[in-house]
């Protein structure tokens, strides 16, 4: 078995998570119907289907935003089923969204010196009585983002208003983001939506480097085949709410089963346009 450091820990292929016949119902209608699949360790899975299929209601419910109807979703061996968002994040979890909730008045800077939990000076008792820790801390905050953003490539833009930067860079600037915390699964939703092809080249880059170099686990919700093929394995097919099929993006995309739920048996998955 192969195994990845991530801050001095190892990282092998068990799963980090696992989600165990998930049901999700609105009233009549069921959008996620007994789904179960696990991501490994380590590993940059992707999740498709075609629209309607349960995915974004699946993300959703793993990244806390909205609790399950039925089913049981375990990380790191602990049951998180139904855990807010926020507690999720203190975990190891992070979740970005196919439109960014960035801070657009805010600088590029200050969006991922907010990330970090439990900072001294969000405590007016601390920026009175003990200045020093504020101030070190806010040093060790300001690096780390400076970090960041050298590894992505945005430090040009660091004092840029976030609300001023386009699609794809506001897409690594999420990335960045969840680089300013001790993150382990990241859920990325269609991190290739709206950019451009050379931005999404360094977004897929990225990916890979923080996944290769820095140990993180993702999980990516997207509809562009051309970067699921590229960056993910597995790939976990979703259809009417069920795991259809899962394995690499070379066997899955040329399932009968997959074309037929994408194209009606019309054309090949593996090469849509």
């Amino acid at each position: 078995m192969t195994c990845r450091r991530r801050f001095g820990e190892i990282m092998d292929a068990t799963p980090i998570l696992r989600v165990d016949n998930l049901v999700k119902r609105y009233g009549g209608l069921t959008a996620v119907d007994g789904a179960s699949f696990e991501v490994r360790r380590g590993s940059i899975t992707g999740l498709i289907g075609p629209n309607g299929a349960g995915k974004t209601t699946t993300f959703d419910i793993i990244a806390g935003a909205q609790p399950p109807t039925e089913g049981r979703i375990t990380f790191e061996g602990n049951d998180i089923t139904g855990l807010p968002t926020h507690e999720l994040f203190h975990l190891g979890i992070v979740r970005s969204f196919q439109i960014p909730k960035e801070y657009g008045r805010l600088t590029v800077i200050e969006n991922l010196m907010l990330v970090p939990p439990d900072q001294p000076g969000e405590s007016v008792w601390a920026t009175w009585f003990t200045p020093g820790r504020v101030r070190a801390r806010e040093r060790e905050v300001l690096e780390l983002a400076d970090e960041a953003l050298d590894f992505l490539g945005l430090s040009h833009l660091r004092e840029e208003l976030a609300g001023n930067l386009s699609g794809g860079q506001k897409k690594l600037l999420e990335l960045g983001r969840g680089m300013m915390t001790e993150s382990k699964l990241v859920l990325l939703d269609e991190p290739g939506a709206g950019v451009n092809p050379t931005l999404m080249n360094k977004i897929i880059e990225m990916i890979r480097r923080l996944n290769a170099e820095r140990g993180y686990t993702f999980c990516i919700v997207e509809h562009d085949m051309d970067l699921i093929a590229r960056l993910c394995d597995p790939v976990i097919v979703l259809v009417e709410g069920k795991v259809l099929t899962e394995g690499p993006f070379s066997e899955v995309g040329n399932d009968p089963r997959v074309i037929d739920a994408y194209f009606g048996g019309a054309v090949s998955a593996a090469g849509p346009a």
